[in-house]
């Protein structure tokens, strides 16, 4: 199936139905009155994440999608039936945005997750409603709402723990198969990845990390050379990027340094914030060296390119916040388990951060919802206390 990431298409909501206006008429009831029953509420459209939706490709060639319309109301004090929603199934991942606006309507980051992105319009009033003691007989009802029409752009964002940088044919597909169940294509040409591929890497029963392998970047890529900008955003979602430099590169004249440095700045003109994200070295391509020339080489680059060249200190603790550099061949295995399990031990210790993140958030809010219906229970009682002294007050003069 072809790779589809971004998509438009126009949602409409369903009209409310009409309110009735109506009497009853029947024998023997001479003053049966109003009856119009309400119109049906318009159906709605919900976007929802399934993760058995791969790509956006249904949305590029079905545009439109219109829910039902509401029933008017009838008589006999019948109201209308609502119409019926609709539900988009789209890719976990995806950022669903306002085309005019440019507003996020929403972002669906998990399975199951289910949004409303067009609300159905409200059914008019029947006649029934309008009744009074001075109005016995009204004739009028209202119509109902229309439903919402949006224009929505859907941006596939996948998600990945850790997102794969790197010049075209820097190794980045042999890498991810090399480490996981993924099979994307692998050629001796640029630009062999196409699309964005996934691959889970399996530590053990419990633990468990996505790497996201996007197409190579060049120098440009920002201004729009090459494929790679236009799958940039893939990496927004990851948590660490692992940037993969062949250090044997076939052409002589090719500076391993040099586009390394170019991959950085494509990051920084795309986005600020990507380029600020944790980022690893890794060193590709070792088996294209003699066993001898490879640590030369690699302090070489790491000189050049102004990298430390010493690795953090873990023996008191695995310390994530510390920049790191690994020298590995792909192809062979060589360094690629020493580089996982380095990249699981930093999830681990991220993830563990995150979740005590959130539970002090939550605790924090629990406390400010306490505080504040403490407050409310202690103006309640100095109102009343206020009412009690007014009335002592009051009885106190009545005595005199």
């Amino acid at each position: 199936m072809k790779f589809i990431d971004e998509a438009r298409i126009e949602v409409m909501a369903g009209k409310g139905g009409n309110g009735a206006a109506s009497f009853r008429r029947e024998k023997y009831v001479p003053f049966g009155g109003p009856d119009g029953g309400d119109g049906g509420k318009g159906g709605s459209v919900y976007a929802v994440a399934d993760e058995n939706v791969n790509t956006l490709v249904e949305y590029r060639f079905v545009k439109k999608y219109l829910a039902q319309d509401g029933e008017r109301g009838r008589g006999a004090d019948c109201y209308g039936k609502g119409g019926d929603d609709i539900e988009l199934h789209m890719p976990v991942g995806t950022v669903i945005a306002d085309h005019d606006t440019g507003e996020v309507v929403a972002d669906l980051t998990h399975h199951g997750q289910r949004v409303m992105i067009a609300r159905g319009g409200k059914g008019g009033l029947g006649n029934i409603h309008f009744k009074s003691s001075t109005n016995r007989a009204p004739r009028q009802s209202t119509p109902g709402e229309e439903g919402e029409q949006r224009t929505l752009k859907l941006e596939l964002k996948v998600l990945a723990d850790v997102g794969l940088l790197g010049m075209p044919n820097a190794g980045k597909s042999t890498f991810i198969r090399s480490v996981s169940a993924a099979r994307p294509k692998v050629a001796d040409y640029p630009f062999t990845t196409l699309h964005p591929n996934l691959g889970v890497v399996r530590m053990d029963d419990t633990s468990s990390f996505v790497i996201a392998d996007i197409p190579g970047l060049i120098e440009g890529a920002a201004e729009g050379a090459g494929l790679g900008h236009r799958f940039l955003k893939h990496l927004q979602r990851t948590g660490l990027l692992l940037h993969i430099v062949d250090v044997a590169p076939f052409d002589p004249d090719v500076d391993p340094v040099r586009e390394a440095r170019a991959i950085v700045a494509e990051l920084e003109k795309y986005d600020e914030e990507l380029h600020g994200k944790p980022r690893w070295l890794v060193l590709n391509k070792l088996d294209m060296l003699p066993v001898e020339e490879r640590d030369l080489t690699v302090s070489a680059f790491l000189e050049a390119y102004g990298w430390p060249k010493t690795q953090p200190d873990d023996s008191l603790g695995f310390d994530v916040d510390t920049p790191r550099v690994f020298a590995i061949s792909a192809l062979t295995h060589e360094g690629t388990r020493e580089l996982v399990r380095a990249i699981d031990n930093y999830l681990r210790i991220m993830r563990a951060r995150a979740r005590a993140a959130a539970e002090e958030a939550e605790r924090l809010a629990e406390e400010a919802r306490l505080a504040r219906k403490a407050a409310a229970r202690a103006r309640q009682e100095e109102i009343e206390a206020a009412k009690a002294a007014a009335a002592a007050a009051k009885a106190a003069g009545e005595d005199k």
